[in-house]
């Protein structure tokens, strides 16, 4: 029987994935952009199943992201290598110094404090000779020898290859296979047009001479329901097979369609021709790899009762460490208010990736005297709300410069269950794309003529009881713009909060 696999291999906000082996173990890193704790890192034993054991920046003097830092800021497509023993991560903070590297002798971590390296560009590269000297590619396709102990430059930066003229050469790596150096890169943008090509050489230093076959792997231009593919990297697996993985969107809806869970993290295998790796395309199911180790699943719901927050658990910017606790009250998260509204930076929420089209995610809220709810958010300027405060819970819509109470409900004193509910079956066309109240007993009809545009609609409810439906293109990456896709979480906005659970089901 043939093992099948799905793609994404990681769903969600899992952008820029950069992947490493050490023995019969893999490792894999993501950019997370304006987000706290910073650079996700994933295990697994076949390359499909992945479970994430932690964040490579984890601690305020690792990743440093000023109030001012915009969304999509931040922390820039990470590399990770393994050599020599040690685990290495080369990444950017574009809304701080720039390019910088962080070891750990296990990927779990500790990580190390950042040693800075003095070279311009983003989507850093690591790689080692013969030799064991180290090299580092940059956008634009420029290597330097480097010593990546020490953050020198000891040689460089040499222009080499970029690309076949596309916008936005980026993402490069380099590998050493069979005596030649590969650079493998990206162009085309992040967007549609994204693409990956190949190019390579004698020496580290150049002249690269481009692959026979350019781009080697895109989804431009067809119909196919996986796209934007590109910023990819290859491993070997242990029983020799090559893999690549690379970012990649789904979007759904009316044209031009919308994605609303980011870049997400897909795999495609690698065959070698005449000296050169082919890969792709890039199916919704796919043979897998010949190891098969699965995971068992995350739960659905958190309880609280940890001695620490799950890895998962992300905050835009910072979190300090007053705006939250799990001892004040055990058992639950109690949060405290550090900024009065969502609509701008330097406010007191927890949150997670939305990783499925179709899910509900619900929490238990003790309001107390606080006004504290759940959001589902792209950035400060595109959120929706589901907020409690002064006996009434109320739905806001934040987009762009509009910001409207769509719904409002009088609730008892005590605790609340909030829920909101993401499905793209029974899409509200636009003409009934704004609030309706009150319980729903069937379909919702659709005018003559009027098709629903999608990409889904996103319902909130109160102790079950239905407050408004809104229309879901509001929060995706189409509109909002930027690299990052939907998170939903809890927050306070004045006073302070207690979420006995939260609850994320697809």
């Amino acid at each position: 029987m043939v093992r099948m696999y799905d793609n994404p291999v990681v769903p969600g906000f899992h952008p820029d994935p950069s992947v490493c082996r050490a023995g019969d173990d893999y490792y894999l890193v993501c950019s997370s952009f304006e987000y706290f704790p910073g650079v996700p890192i994933f295990h697994s034993r076949d390359l499909v199943h992945w479970r994430q054991i932690g964040n490579v920046l984890d601690r305020p003097a690792q990743l440093d992201l000023p109030p001012g830092a915009t969304a999509s800021g931040g922390i820039y497509a990470p590399t990770i290598r393994h050599h020599d023993g040690r685990f290495y991560v080369i990444t950017t903070n574009v809304s701080g110094r720039g390019n910088f590297i962080v070891t750990a002798e296990r990927p779990a971590g500790p990580w190390s404090d950042p040693v800075w390296i003095d070279l311009p560009g983003i989507d850093p590269d690591l790689t080692w000779d013969e030799d064991g000297n180290c090299w580092c590619v940059v956008s634009g396709n420029h290597v330097s020898r480097v010593d990546p102990d020490k953050g020198k430059v000891l040689e460089g930066p040499y222009p080499v290859w970029s690309g076949t003229g596309g916008k936005y050469p980026e993402a490069p790596h380099l590998y050493r296979v069979d005596g030649w150096w590969y650079l493998l890169m990206s162009e085309g943008g992040t967007e549609r047009g994204h693409a990956v090509s190949i190019a390579r050489s004698r020496s580290p230093r150049g002249p690269f001479d481009p692959g026979p076959v350019n781009p080697i792997l895109t989804h431009r231009g067809t119909g196919r329901p996986i796209q934007s593919t590109g910023h990819a990297d290859l491993v070997q697996a242990a029983d020799g097979t090559w893999w690549m993985v690379l970012l990649a969107t789904r979007p759904r809806g009316y044209t031009p369609e919308f994605q609303v869970l980011g870049r997400e993290t897909c795999l495609t295998p690698v065959r070698w021709e005449d000296g050169w790796p082919v890969a792709g395309p890039v199916e919704e199911r796919h043979p897998a790899p010949a190891a098969w180790h699965p995971l068992p699943g995350e739960p659905a719901r958190d309880d609280f009762d940890a001695a620490a927050l799950a890895p998962s658990w992300i905050s835009p910017r910072d979190r300090p460490d007053g705006s939250w606790s799990l001892t004040e009250r055990p058992g639950r998260l109690t949060l405290h208010a550090t900024g009065p509204t969502l609509d701008r930076p330097s406010h007191t929420f927890i949150g997670r990736r939305q990783q499925h089209h179709d899910c509900r995610i619900s929490t238990c809220l003790e309001p107390g005297n606080a006004t504290a709810g759940l959001s589902l958010r792209m950035d400060e300027a595109h959120h929706y709300d589901l907020e409690v405060g002064d006996g009434h819970a109320r739905v806001i819509a934040r987009i762009g410069p509009l910001r409207q109470n769509v719904a409002e409900h009088r609730i008892p004193p005590g605790t609340v269950t909030l829920a909101i509910d993401i499905r793209t079956d029974r899409i509200l066309p636009p003409s009934t794309a704004g609030p309706i109240s009150g319980p729903i007993s069937g379909p919702i009809s659709e005018p003559a003529g009027v098709g629903a545009r999608g990409p889904d609609t996103v319902a909130f409810s109160v102790n079950g009881t239905l407050l408004a439906e809104l229309d879901g293109r509001y929060l995706s990456t189409e509109v909002a713009t930027g690299f990052t896709g939907r998170v939903a979480g809890m927050y306070v906005t004045r006073g302070s909060a207690s979420f006995d659970w939260f609850d994320y089901s697809a």
